[in-house]
């Protein structure tokens, strides 16, 4: 594609047309210390190739990669071993070059790839029905709080204390512009969930709960009693996952009551890539609910001479229909990562992701129990998968984070820095524990710990 720049006359009459004074006037809406006043101090405005190319490399060099030191970071974002054949799959040419599957005679293959990534999620849920993904968690999180009040004609959302700050704050963004209240609690450093405190906020006007399986913290809440106590008031129970890992061990949360059952797919086959792209999934346990899902659904047919085939079965998203009768706004999907997910699913199968998972929970229990005889670390919770969160009494983990990375050892996520303005969850530090983590490693995080706790 040619590169054609916009003359200043050609953007005077965009601007014309659509009524706005100027370009800054399409940014109202972003914070004013967030916008540039001017171009980026210090950088040249221009530069040749071969100059770009060694500086980017510089950049590159003062990185820290994932798998170059004892690595610890979780909180919605996981490093798994990806098989080297997820990577060689999804870069064949009918893979990397697909795009939206509107004629199914030529789109057979990315049909059927996403109508096995929608069966291997609802299983994985323990739901009657996938999409055929979103855009991210956090994403499809808000997706499911406005798919309830569709359903429910109820305008009222309860979101736990222990849901990803990042998603409570995707989903109240969104409510600003819908109207939707959203009733949110706080997270407090506890070895118990809020199921307590929850069920007593549910009433009559509650559309739905949103509750993190398993949560922030690490913990496992008791979706079954939720669950009761939302179809009580006629409310929907939103569980949201963000290591689909951890589902090869836990019950799934459809099983467990969950209506909709939304999260991250980043830790099967797609792998951290500094943030994204991403994968968002969203599923539905009662198939009556399904034409109100957002995004698309790939079903199976059978084509004139009866042979198997694939189409998409239902499309409620505003690129295909009219926007007022959409579902939702959102007009893609994460084909690609989705399709990583699925290579990597299959590869394992459902045998080697239940023992994927125990070899996830087993590392996590050796490392808590080697942190906990540490003086001064407490490890908070009760029952966790591959993920706990360690009380460091008298200090603010941030800082012990900052002093851990220089001795090239990536302790965990601390909670001051997910929750900046909660002084009373600065010591907490959530710790992630996946195959990838190596005995040598555990010890290495323990005894620098030790050495900064001294």
């Amino acid at each position: 594609m040619r590169y054609l720049p916009l003359t200043h006359t050609d953007r005077r009459a965009m601007l014309d047309v659509i009524g706005a004074p100027d370009v800054d006037a399409l940014f109202v809406d972003v914070p004013q210390e967030a916008r540039l006043a001017g171009p980026i101090e210090g950088l040249p405005h221009h530069a040749s190739e071969l100059a770009v190319e060694r500086h980017m490399r510089s950049l590159a060099a003062r990185n820290t990669a994932a798998g170059d030191v004892p690595f610890f970071l979780g909180a919605g974002a996981y490093r798994h071993h990806i098989p080297a054949s997820v990577d060689h799959i999804i870069q064949r040419g009918e893979f990397l070059t697909a795009y939206t599957p509107y004629q199914p005679e030529i789109a057979q293959g990315t049909l059927q790839m996403l109508f096995e990534f929608q069966t291997q999620v609802a299983r994985l849920y323990g739901c009657a029905v996938a999409n055929a993904s979103m855009y991210d968690g956090s994403t499809a999180c808000w997706e499911a709080v406005s798919m309830a009040a569709r359903v429910t004609k109820k305008r009222r959302a309860v979101l736990s204390g222990g849901l990803h700050p990042h998603y409570v704050k995707v989903v109240e963004t969104m409510a600003k512009f819908t109207g939707d209240e959203i009733a949110g609690n706080a997270l407090k450093l506890e070895p118990g969930c809020d199921e307590n405190v929850l069920i007593a906020q549910i009433d009559a006007d509650t559309s739905c709960v949103v509750v993190q399986y398993p949560d922030i913290l690490g913990r496992l809440p008791d979706l079954a009693r939720i669950a009761e106590a939302a179809k009580a008031h006629k409310a929907l129970l939103i569980a949201v996952n963000t290591e689909p890992v951890a589902l090869g061990a836990c019950v799934s949360p459809g099983e467990m009551g969950a209506d909709i059952v939304v999260g991250e797919g980043q830790a099967l086959g797609v792998g951290l890539q500094f943030g994204g792209p991403y994968l968002g999934l969203f599923a539905v346990r009662d198939p009556k609910h399904v034409r109100q899902m957002p995004g698309r659904l790939c079903g199976e047919t059978v084509d004139a001479e009866g042979r198997r085939g694939f189409v998409l079965t239902l499309s409620t998203r505003e690129q295909h229909i009219r926007r007022e009768k959409a579902t939702s706004n959102i007009c893609t999907n994460s084909g690609l990562c989705a399709l990583a997910f699925s290579v990597h699913m299959t590869l394992l199968g459902e045998q080697g992701l239940r023992m994927l998972a125990a070899e996830n929970h087993r590392l996590a229990c050796r490392a808590a129990a080697r942190l906990a005889a540490l003086p001064g670390v407490r490890v908070l919770n009760d029952s966790f998968f591959n993920e706990f969160t360690v009380v460091l009494d008298g200090y603010d983990a941030r800082e012990v984070v900052r002093a851990l990375a220089e001795q090239q050892v990536l302790a965990g996520v601390s909670l001051g820095r997910l929750y900046p303005d909660q002084q009373t969850l600065a010591e907490g530090l959530i710790i992630a524990v996946t195959e990838t983590t190596t005995e040598d490693d555990i010890e290495a995080l323990a005894s620098s710990l030790a050495g900064v706790l001294a």
